[in-house]
C-alpha cells in the first residue's frame, strides 16, 4: 500500500486501505456485500486529507481549478448515455 499524500494522515489511510481490500476481496467479489463496511475509515481519512489541504492552503488552488474547468468537466465528467451512439460503438474492421 502507498503512503498518503500528507504524512500525518497516514494511519487511518493504511488502517482504511486494509479494511478495503479485506471487504473488496473476501465479500464484494464473492457477491455478498451489502453495504461498503469501510466507509467509515474512508470518512476518516477525507476529513484528515480536507484538514491538510485547508492548512496548506491548497484547497483554494483545487477550487480555483474546479472553477477555471467546469466546461471540460461537463464535457468530461458526463454519463456515459449522453454520449453520442457513435462513441459507444466499436468499429470491426471487415476482411475483404
Amino acid at each position: 500500500m502507498s503512503a498518503s499524500l500528507a504524512p500525518e494522515c497516514n494511519e487511518v489511510k493504511e488502517r482504511y486501505d486494509s479494511c478495503f481490500l479485506k471487504w473488496y476481496s473476501e465479500k464484494f467479489l464473492r457477491g455478498s456485500a451489502t453495504t461498503d463496511e469501510c466507509d467509515p475509515l474512508f470518512k476518516q481519512y477525507e476529513k484528515c486529507l480536507s484538514k491538510v489541504l485547508k492548512d496548506r492552503g491548497i484547497d483554494k488552488m483545487v477550487k480555483e481549478a474546479r472553477e477555471d474547468n467546469r466546461e471540460n468537466d461537463a464535457e468530461h465528467m458526463r454519463p456515459v448515455s449522453a454520449l453520442p451512439f457513435t462513441l459507444l460503438t466499436v468499429p470491426v474492421a471487415h476482411k475483404s
